[in-house]
């Protein structure tokens, strides 16, 4: 028989699940090579429609290469750097999410304003074993918090113990 999981609401500082560095990592490279597809054919079409002479697409070319390596280097570098700066905390009085590594963020959600919550998986956070947690609140200011990067178990816990007890999430 297994040990029973731990508690949720510890009030201790979490981390992401680290398989989100790669989760972002593979989300950022998608990105970068639609934009190198897109860019590339769009520089030779600038480069003919104004009669340039070859220099000119010689810069034109490497200028290109220079934002798409610009592009892998934080495809790459990015998202462990971001990692490090992200952390929730969930207590007896609801969540905090931090998140920002230039501009940082506290969020925190009582559960008395939790309206309803979601756990969400794209094709790739299922590949990965990940989910977003979004909450619903009451109020304008920040009425829709998501907390992606999550393992699914766990986002699962965390929804209902933000759900208010004996109470369904159904409308």
């Amino acid at each position: 028989m297994s040990d029973p999981a731990p508690p949720i609401a510890d009030g201790a500082d979490h981390r992401l699940d680290p398989l989100v560095i790669a989760l972002e990592r593979t989300v950022a490279w998608i990105v970068t090579a639609v934009l190198a597809a897109i860019s590339l054919p769009a520089v030779f079409i600038i480069w003919l429609a104004n009669g340039l002479p070859w220099l000119a697409l010689i810069a034109l070319v490497l200028a290109w290469a220079l934002v798409v390596a610009v592009l892998g280097w934080h495809a790459h570098y990015w998202p462990p750097i971001a990692y490090r700066y992200a952390s929730y905390r969930v207590d007896e009085l609801g969540i905090e999410i931090r998140r920002g590594v230039y501009w940082r963020s506290a969020i925190n959600v009582p559960r008395s304003r939790v309206q309803h919550t979601d756990v969400s998986q794209g094709p790739l956070e299922r590949q990965h074993g990940l989910a977003t947690l979004v909450v619903y609140t009451a109020g304008t200011d920040h009425s829709k918090v998501d907390l992606g990067g999550l393992d699914h178990a766990v986002a699962l816990r965390i929804r209902e113990h933000l759900l208010p007890p004996g109470k369904s999430d159904a409308v």
